[in-house]
């Protein structure tokens, strides 16, 4: 193998080592021999591509960053539609919603800019779809949190699924609890008003 391709395979399979394992433990929790370990390849050579654990890990936020907006843009396409099958989704799309949660908690800017962009999206598709929320920016603003907050509450929702939700059957099944829940309303809208009326 050319060596500069060799390179270049093995900063991907570090960067991806890095994602995974910054995504299940956090920033602090993966060191860099457990990247290099989880990678198949010497710590030095970790240092040698990204020289930090923290450049390391702007790589991260940099790359799962691009492949989401890529990702959301396919399923925003015409056939989306069929690219929403959890047993095909999930391997491309969970390790990067786990990592850029992850990423936020521990403070990443990139991952907070990628959460105040999905803020902006939802409310731009909010006003396509004639949605009409009282503060449109909190309607958004809340919608993508309760979207990662199974992600946050991952260890307490596979107890409660009576299995894994880092799984394929787990995501597609939580997957499903969160369209019932968009699509079920649980109040009316006479009580909706009252509630308004009484906040006033």
């Amino acid at each position: 193998m050319d060596r500069r391709l060799e390179d270049l395979t093995a900063r991907a399979r570090i960067r991806d080592a890095a994602v995974k394992l910054f995504g299940e433990r956090g920033i602090e929790g993966a060191s860099i021999r457990d990247i290099a370990a989880e990678a198949g390849v010497s710590s030095g050579l970790v240092r040698h591509h990204f020289g930090s654990k923290e450049a390391l890990r702007e790589a991260c936020d940099a790359y799962a960053r691009e492949r989401m907006l890529e990702i959301s843009a396919e399923l925003a396409s015409s056939d989306g539609v069929a690219a929403l099958d959890p047993v095909t989704l999930h391997p491309r799309v969970f390790p990067l919603q786990l990592y850029l949660v992850r990423s936020m908690m521990d403070g990443s800017e990139t991952a907070t800019a990628l959460f105040l962009g999905a803020v902006e999206t939802i409310e731009e598709w909010s006003k396509g779809y004639g949605i009409d929320p009282q503060d449109r920016r909190a309607y958004a603003a809340a919608l993508a949190a309760i979207k990662l907050s199974v992600f946050v509450f991952r260890d307490q929702i596979s107890q409660a699924l009576g299995e894994d939700m880092t799984s394929p059957s787990g995501y597609a099944r939580i997957g499903q609890g969160m369209l019932d829940v968009f699509a079920i309303p649980i109040i009316t809208q006479e009580q909706v008003d009252t509630l308004r009326k009484q906040e006033k």
